[in-house]
């Protein structure tokens, strides 16, 4: 059972559920499973998929039977007017069935006709496997190696055979360019845009800056742009802007740029594929929060003119609430940490170290091991 069933569950009975996140991060599994379990002998659900073409037909033509009980509809996104369509069926069956709607890319953003469904739905969002999600069968210490290695996603995560892992890797990248991206966004030329993701893993853990990728692919620096929320809202890619006290300001700083699937960044970049790691546990963790408590939550980074940097900065409804430094095996204080902490009261700083076996307290700042604090559950509040 994945951390996010029992939160789906709950909430079907009272709205319909979208469940997004990346290309096989295990949304068809789940949804499958909550099908599974509200079916009875008598009245049993029913599984869509828009990319197959009988489903697509049985879905624009509303040929499900009224006796189900749960409507599971997968990559319905690709479908032009799908929350239009959706939310007029919604509308007149909605108290008699319950529909689960699952997609690989940004179900929040992909709004073509305008409406947004609101108050008729929940929005979970699904990520990867984490230390938080360990396997019985390892060790917290060998789980955060094997996370290292080969990344969150089930299939390479708990693969035995590591050519199989790098097989899928590049199986899913392409799949995702050459489809994905047609089916929802109108870009010609695939093969730069997986030159920029080539780009950016080469540049994980520092800040991204636009102009020097546009001069480097020879394009213009709107399309680098473009092509980068393009990469985001198919869950390729994340970025974690800068702080600032006012939104424009940061926006026009360079953002870092991360990676859902940190098991591509190259093995001898640690330091990099480490920070990543630890990165995505975070939006993991804020994206839950948010999903299953309404507060607003960012993940944002620190540095000034003077060079002083802080690798994240946690933000609860737009105040700073915790500071988060990443070291693979650096257990001395980072100063930074007290540097912004007392600019920015906050009390809360933490410094999380991928080698390391005990937690100290040091200068005020927490030095705490990544197999640890991290693995924490993530419905616990660990920014208090």
């Amino acid at each position: 059972m994945r951390y996010l069933t029992q939160s789906i569950e709950a909430d079907l009975i009272k709205k319909m559920v979208l469940l997004a996140g990346p290309r096989q991060t295990g949304k068809t599994t789940l949804a499958k499973e909550v099908l599974n379990a509200r079916s009875t002998a008598t009245k049993a659900g029913v599984y869509l998929n828009w990319d197959d073409s009988d489903d697509r037909t049985t879905i624009r033509k509303k040929g499900w039977s009224e006796d189900a009980t749960l409507i599971v509809l997968d990559e319905i996104h690709k479908y032009r007017k799908w929350k239009t369509w959706l939310k007029g069926i919604y509308d007149k069956v909605g108290d008699k069935q319950k529909f689960l709607v699952t997609g690989s890319a940004r179900l929040d953003v992909y709004r073509r006709d305008g409406d947004s469904m609101f108050g008729r739905y929940h929005l979970w969002r699904l990520h990867p496997f984490c230390l938080a999600e360990r396997p019985e069968n390892l060790s917290p210490i060998n789980y955060l190696e094997r996370l290292l290695e080969r990344g969150g996603f089930p299939e390479p995560l708990l693969s035995d055979d590591p050519t199989a892992a790098k097989r899928w890797r590049r199986e899913r990248r392409d799949l995702i360019l050459r489809e994905d991206v047609r089916d929802l966004e109108s870009v010609r030329d695939i093969t730069s845009l997986s030159i920029l993701l080539d780009e950016l893993l080469e540049r994980v853990g520092g800040p991204v800056v636009i102009s020097h990728l546009a001069n480097d692919l020879d394009v213009a620096h709107k399309t680098i742009v473009h092509w980068i929320d393009i990469l985001a809202k198919m869950y390729l890619i994340f970025p974690v802007l800068p702080y600032a006290r006012s939104l424009p300001r940061a926006m026009k700083k360079p953002p870092k740029i991360f990676f859902y699937d940190y098991g591509e960044i190259n093995a001898s970049n640690i330091g990099a594929k480490f920070e990543n790691l630890v990165a995505q546990h975070l939006l993991k963790r804020l994206q839950f929060l948010e999903d299953s408590q309404g507060d607003r939550y960012d993940l944002r980074y620190l540095r000034d003119k003077e060079g002083h940097e802080v690798d994240f900065l946690i933000l609860k409804n737009q105040k700073p609430i915790a500071l988060i430094e990443a070291k693979w095996t650096d257990d001395e204080p980072h100063s930074a940490l007290n540097y912004f902490g007392d600019r920015l009261d906050v009390s809360m700083r933490i410094q999380v170290v991928g080698l390391l076996k005990n937690r100290t307290v040091r200068q005020g700042i927490q030095i705490v091991p990544a197999s640890e604090w991290l693995a924490q559950p993530l419905d616990q509040s660990i920014f208090n």
